[in-house]
């Protein structure tokens, strides 16, 4: 079974004192977590292995990202094991910067293989040990 994070709605009903009341809805997310991904502007390439349903990381993480190129805080984040021509490394990435990129085959990432059983040609499949932990 694929956990399939973009499938999920986040929306929450809060009732209190008789009154509904609608928590803002978090976008559906695009990727989700084996999914094979590359950077829309920058040469390098991966496998979500983790989705924030909006940003979460530091504010001065943030700021250092060049403001011309800064992507929307109100959006999908992505935890994606990445690779480029030298070096493996994780990267944290804005939905808007990702593109689909399954049809350039799997990644080499060596972290891959601890998370993921295997690349089925579209995406990787997550560990039986591992995906009640993921939920």
């Amino acid at each position: 079974m694929r956990l399939a994070l973009s499938q999920l709605r986040l929306k929450w009903l809060i009732y209190m004192d008789g009154y509904q009341t609608r928590m803002p809805t978090v976008r559906e997310a695009r990727f989700a977590i084996g999914d094979v991904v590359r950077h829309r502007h920058f040469p390098f390439r991966g496998v979500v292995f983790d989705v924030d349903p909006e940003f979460a990381n530091t504010e001065e993480w943030w700021l250092a990202i060049p403001e011309r190129i800064r992507p929307h805080k109100d959006q999908p984040f992505y935890h994606v094991l990445a690779e480029n021509e030298q070096n493996y490394y994780t990267a944290y990435v804005s939905e808007q910067n990702l593109l689909p990129d399954a049809h350039n085959g799997p990644v080499g990432h060596p972290e891959a293989k601890q998370l993921f059983a295997g690349f089925d040609g579209e995406r990787y499949a997550m560990r039986d040990t591992l995906k009640g932990k993921a939920n």
